[in-house]
């Protein structure tokens, strides 16, 4: 497995390329923006793009897919249908930013809690992580967390947007605290980190990490 990523657009936001190398498929984990960045990722890997995952609707997060579709083939693109009021709505957050934005065609498909994910040989777990949005999810699996916008370097998603709910981070964030430590997270924005960097250093993981240890 190979993982590329593209920062793009104005919200800086990581936009990556998950590449099965046995098999040559790929599929392409939130297109934000800068669609020519992104389009110019997936045809340098050689790969060829299966689908598009989106793990939360935000304008930053789903800003390239028509122009990756349109290039593509129409690829499906995974969505989790309680996401759909942010991601119908994503044309006027950005004029409210002042950011262009292309708003994308209706989704393919609905992701579930629960769901396993392929590309290629790989598969990924689908887990439901609302807080941040409320049909955010992520992708689990060979030893790496898609994380959107839920656990970064240091910090997490905002909770003070329309449709966050803090309560609903918090469960999130304690189910994450869950996986193995060694787990490579790959976030909305910023640098990788690890589950287990998370636990021992970020103060919005490690006081679940204290609880947990206090409770045995």
């Amino acid at each position: 497995m190979r993982v590329v990523s593209r920062e793009v657009g104005p919200f800086r936001e990581n936009s990556y390329l998950v590449i099965d190398e046995e098999t040559g498929h790929a599929v392409l984990v939130d297109p934000g923006d800068e669609g020519d960045q992104i389009i110019a990722m997936v045809e340098s890997s050689g790969a060829k793009l299966d689908a598009v995952w989106i793990t939360h609707a935000h304008l930053d997060h789903i800003g390239a897919i028509s122009e990756v579709r349109r290039r593509f083939g129409n690829v499906p693109v995974y969505l989790h249908p309680v996401d759909r009021p942010v991601y119908d709505t994503a044309s006027l957050f950005a004029e409210q930013y002042g950011v262009p934005f292309e708003q994308p065609d209706a989704p393919d498909r609905d992701l579930a809690h629960g769901d396993v994910v392929r590309v290629g040989n790989l598969a990924f777990d689908v887990i439901h992580a609302p807080g941040h949005s409320p049909g955010h999810v992520v992708f689990h699996g060979n030893g790496i967390l898609l994380g959107g916008d839920v656990l970064f370097a240091g910090s997490i998603g905002r909770t003070d947007l329309p449709m966050a709910n803090p309560t609903h981070m918090q469960e999130t964030l304690t189910r994450l605290a869950e996986l193995p430590r060694e787990t490579t997270v790959y976030p909305g924005h910023g640098g990788a980190t690890t589950i287990g960097a998370e636990l021992d250093s970020n103060p919005f993981l490690n006081g679940i990490a204290n609880v947990k240890r206090n409770a045995h």
